[in-house]
């Protein structure tokens, strides 16, 4: 019990150190709010007009792709922040701190979620200008901002454990465009699942980032009335499809990514 707490008062310790890093790397407060804010203006005002959804409105159906998908692009930060601090020698001064081996990669992925609750205010903000509105709520929308983010914090796990597998921070990006990109976009995050050709939509209908989504629009109730009763499990339950993925991400990644880090440092 005792590692345990150290564990936690030593990540605290590194989340606060990354949080402060913002005041020296300006560009990270820029990725952060700038970006959120042109995806939302973007997107609802280049597609807000040329797709429609019947019964409702398409902006109101984007707003919550557009966070999924954000939070999602935002999880790479844990990734280049722990290849870049391996590549730099921080690591090396870590190992040589009284420090619990797991603290580092716990506070990398704590000061994210801090990260990701800044782009999600922002691209509140945005939606709210754009024209999407919460209808079910304020209980029912602070659910749904909390699986979004959860499912951030879930992925910030894989981006963790790929930081410590790669040479640079470079790379790290690299991939985790070349990996979220193609899943936030074979799914319901710009169009209705069902538009798509029978593959994709198979594809989207299973994808985790799908029923985020889907849980999402349900929660803020950004689903338009007449839309069909989705036909598969993930999509009728998404709130516990999603929660499922959670847990299967953390529960495997987590254990790898402390593993890897506490060996990196064994070797620095």
């Amino acid at each position: 019990m005792e590692k345990i707490s150290y564990a936690f008062t030593d990540g605290f310790t590194i989340a606060k150190r990354n949080v402060i890093k913002i005041k020296r790397v300006p560009e990270i407060l820029v990725a952060v709010l700038i970006t959120p804010l042109m995806f939302v203006l973007l997107f609802g005002y280049v597609f807000g007009s040329s797709i429609d959804i019947p019964g409702g409105s398409y902006r109101e159906f984007l707003v919550g792709g557009i966070f999924a998908m954000t939070l999602m692009f935002g999880a790479h930060f844990t990734g280049a922040g722990l290849a870049n601090d391996m590549q730099k020698g921080i690591i090396d001064r870590f190992r040589s701190l009284p420090m619990s081996r797991s603290a580092v990669v716990f506070g990398k992925t704590a000061s994210d979620m801090i990260y990701n609750v800044l782009s999600l205010i922002i691209m509140v903000l945005a939606g709210l200008i754009v024209g999407w509105r919460i209808h079910n709520g304020i209980g029912s929308a602070l659910l749904g901002f909390g699986l979004l983010l959860l499912f951030a914090y879930a992925i910030s796990w894989i981006m963790a454990y790929v930081g410590l597998l790669v040479p640079s921070p470079e790379v790290v990006n690299n991939a985790s465009f070349m990996v979220i990109f193609p899943l936030t976009f074979i799914a319901n995050t710009f169009v209705p699942a069902g538009n798509l050709a029978t593959p994709l939509r198979v594809f989207a209908e299973w994808n985790p980032v799908s029923a985020v989504t889907q849980a999402a629009r349900e929660l803020f109730g950004n689903i338009p009335l007449g839309t069909p009763e989705p036909t598969v499990w993930p999509l009728q339950n998404p709130v516990l499809y999603t929660l499922v993925w959670v847990v299967l991400i953390i529960a495997i990644f987590a254990p790898l990514a402390v593993r890897r880090y506490t060996r990196a440092a064994a070797k620095t």
